[in-house]
């Protein structure tokens, strides 16, 4: 019996398992930060459980074209998309096996302002792969991942 087709069938479930949990993260996160109000409680919904890495395989570009496509319709957290973006694309590519980094900063105008205005952004081997701006924020903090995008061994 051939492997090939046993081979795609795999990859077109992992495909289609990773579709339906983005679905149902992007559909969840809004209510699971909303018990969340620390920097650490948010980076905790973006960790994935140790040593899962049910996603080993997917190509970073197809991770990050489908966190965009799921979230192009945003009904809740208009005000907020690079957070739940840049949150689940963090998670999902971690779980693909890139070693992904969550950047925060803030907007250096802030210091004339009343109100802040942050962002977020993700990033592989020092390269924004979602969440990019044409304002320089002020780099705040960075949830490490390790530096680089090869795949975890």
């Amino acid at each position: 019996m051939d492997a090939r087709p046993a081979t795609a069938s795999a990859t077109l479930a992992t495909r289609a398992a990773f579709r339906l949990e983005l679905w149902l993260r992007a559909r969840l996160l809004p209510l699971r930060l909303a018990g969340h109000d620390t920097l650490a409680g948010m980076l905790a919904l973006a960790e994935p459980a140790a040593g899962r890495r049910h996603f080993a395989g997917l190509p970073a570009a197809y991770v990050v074209r489908a966190v965009r496509r799921t979230l192009r319709h945003r009904v809740v957290m208009r005000g907020r998309p690079c957070l739940r973006e840049g949150l689940l694309a963090y998670r999902f590519l971690a779980e693909a096996g890139y070693r992904p980094q969550l950047h925060f900063g803030v907007d250096p105008g802030i210091v004339a302002s009343d109100r802040a205005v942050a962002h977020c952004w993700v990033t592989l081997d020092g390269a924004t792969v979602i969440g990019g701006s044409q304002i320089p924020y002020v780099e705040i903090h960075v949830h490490p991942g390790g530096i680089g995008s090869a795949p975890r061994g």
